[in-house]
C-alpha cells in the first residue's frame, strides 16, 4: 500500500489535530509535519517533502495564495519539490482568492466543512494525479453561465463544436461525466471523448484549468 505523506498548514491548531485525527485514522496517510503560517509551510516543505500539504488560505505572516507559489514556482529551481500537490482547505467559497489559489498551482479546492469521507476521497484523488474542486464551490456557475448567452458565440470557444460548448459549460458547472451523459442523453464513453476533445483544443489539463479558463475569459464571473 502507498502512504500518502501529507503536511498540514493552518493558523488553528485545533483544525489541524481534527484534520491530523481524520488522516491517522487511515492507513494510506501520515502527517508529517503542521505549519502554523505560510512561511513556515514554505520551509517545511523544502525541508521534509511529502506528496500534499493542505493549505489553508487566510494566515500569518505569508497567505496560503503565497505560500502555494513559493513552494510550487520557487525562484531557485533547486528548491522545486516533485510530485508536490497542494490542496486548498478553507471557510471561502467562490472568490478572486480561490482563483488565485488555483492558478498559482493548486490542485484541489475543497470546503473546511467538507464530509471526511468526501475529505479522504478527494485526497487521494488528488494524489493520484487528478482534481477536485468542492461541489458547492461549482454549483453557483450554473445560474452564471445561464445568464451568459455569449458562452456559445464568444471567440474563445469558437474551435469547439455546439455540442462541445455545451458540455463545457457544464464542466465548468462541476458537472461529472455521468451527470452530463444523463442530461444530454449520451453515453459515457461518449461524453469522455468530448471531453479529451475539449481539453487538447482549449490546451487545458483538466477540468480546474478549464473553470480558470472559463473565468479568465469572461464566461463566469465571481460578482
Amino acid at each position: 500500500m502507498t502512504t500518502i505523506r501529507v503536511g498540514l498548514a493552518d493558523d488553528q491548531p485545533l483544525f489541524r489535530a481534527g484534520i491530523r485525527m481524520i488522516l491517522d485514522s487511515q492507513d494510506d496517510f501520515e502527517v508529517v509535519w503542521e505549519a502554523g503560517d505560510g512561511a513556515e509551510a514554505v520551509d517545511r516543505s523544502r525541508a521534509e517533502p511529502v506528496d500534499l500539504v493542505l493549505m489553508d488560505l487566510e494566515m500569518p505572516r505569508m497567505g496560503g495564495v503565497e505560500a502555494t507559489s513559493a513552494i510550487l514556482h520557487p525562484d531557485d529551481p533547486a528548491d522545486v519539490v516533485a510530485g508536490l500537490r497542494i490542496v486548498v482547505l478553507t471557510t471561502f467559497e467562490l472568490t478572486d482568492t480561490t482563483f488565485k489559489a488555483i492558478q498559482a498551482g493548486a490542485s484541489g479546492f475543497l470546503l473546511k466543512n467538507a464530509d471526511p469521507e468526501f475529505l479522504l476521497a478527494s485526497l487521494r484523488t488528488i494524489h493520484a494525479g487528478s482534481a477536485v474542486v468542492a461541489p458547492s464551490v461549482m454549483t453557483g456557475l450554473v445560474e452564471r453561465f445561464a445568464r451568459r448567452s455569449a458562452v456559445v458565440d464568444t471567440d474563445a470557444l469558437e474551435q469547439l463544436t455546439a455540442r462541445e460548448r455545451e458540455i463545457f459549460a457544464l464542466l465548468a458547472a462541476g458537472l461529472s461525466n455521468n451527470e452530463i451523459a444523463a442530461d444530454r442523453q449520451l453515453s459515457d464513453a461518449t461524453v469522455k471523448t468530448h471531453v479529451s476533445r475539449i481539453l487538447g483544443k482549449l490546451e487545458l489539463r483538466d477540468r480546474v484549468q478549464l473553470v480558470i479558463f472559463a473565468y479568465e475569459n469572461g464566461l463566469v464571473s465571481t460578482a
